[in-house]
């Protein structure tokens, strides 16, 4: 008697598309299942949530794909597809999501590289030195307008806080509407190093903008750079590394017997880096 009551069920009807193109390929997140409330008897329902049924909608290219990239099916064409699926009895009560939308293109793509979105922080003295990718780019695929405007995809918001050994994570790519990403995963490896505060001497100081047979000599010619680093990269750092400069044009003006230095260049791992000074005494030399 109990299983010839009336009962509502929602079911997951899952989505096939079909007859695509060989050219053709869908650049859409294309949902896989849509959930649909039905409505009969309790024997009726119970055989289509555990019988071994292997219908699925069937989402034909040919019928619903429009001329600008995109395909829609209505609520009402999602029904009838469904409709095929279940026992004559059975009805309809609501269909989620309510229509399907697809993009698709006809091979168009490009590679563009990938990067972290999120918060990646580890203990205290320690700092991230390197962040690999594996896959370091993706191809995308997405109409020529959504192509152009694309230059960097992102993984996921990644948060990881307090480790101090490499850390290694695997991430799905944030999803953008209407683009496809091969592969849409990578491997992230966050390299770390311990911090460490040092310093290098005898950085030259170089004059800039100087007349052509003008030579600047400064007291004293070289100066010394504290800076944070990681250990490893310590290492491999030498003063050719650094580029302290004094600059012809303001120091011509002034009526200082001192100019000012400033650092130009410093390479990419140090973190604060500092001149033991920031004005020099200093000479015009013709040559």
């Amino acid at each position: 008697m109990t299983l010839d009551v009336q009962y509502e069920q929602e079911l997951k009807i899952p989505v096939r598309y079909v007859n695509v193109p060989k050219n053709a390929v869908i650049t859409s997140n294309e949902i896989d299942t849509v959930r649909v409330v039905v409505g009969d008897k309790g024997i009726t329902l119970l055989a289509l949530l555990y019988g071994n049924s292997d219908k699925c909608i069937d989402i034909d290219f040919d019928n619903f794909a429009r001329s600008n990239g995109t395909g829609v099916i209505t609520n009402s064409d999602l029904q009838k597809l469904i409709s095929k699926t279940l026992p004559a009895s059975s009805r309809i009560v609501s269909v989620k999501p309510e229509k399907l939308v697809f993009y698709y293109n006809y091979g168009e793509k490009k590679k563009v590289p990938v990067r972290i979105q999120g918060q990646v922080i580890p203990e205290p003295l320690y700092f991230i030195s390197e962040t690999r990718y594996s896959p370091d780019s993706v191809t995308i695929y997405a109409s020529r307008k959504k192509l152009d405007s694309i230059s960097v995809v992102y993984t996921e918001e990644l948060h990881y806080e307090n480790f101090h050994d490499t850390l290694t994570i695997e991430t799905n790519l944030a999803r953008l509407s209407g683009v496809k990403m091969v592969p849409n995963k990578v491997s992230v490896c966050f390299i770390t190093d311990v911090l460490t505060e040092e310093s290098i001497d005898n950085i030259p100081i170089v004059g800039i903008n100087m007349p052509e047979g003008k030579v600047l000599r400064t007291f004293p010619a070289k100066v010394k750079i504290t800076f944070v680093t990681g250990m490893k990269d310590f290492q491999s750092l030498t003063p050719d590394d650094f580029l302290v400069v004094a600059d012809y044009e303001e120091f011509s003006r002034s009526e200082s017997t001192k100019c000012n230095i400033y650092l130009k260049k410093v390479p990419t791992a140090i973190q604060q880096a500092k001149l033991s000074v920031n004005q020099v005494d200093y000479l015009i030399e013709e040559q």
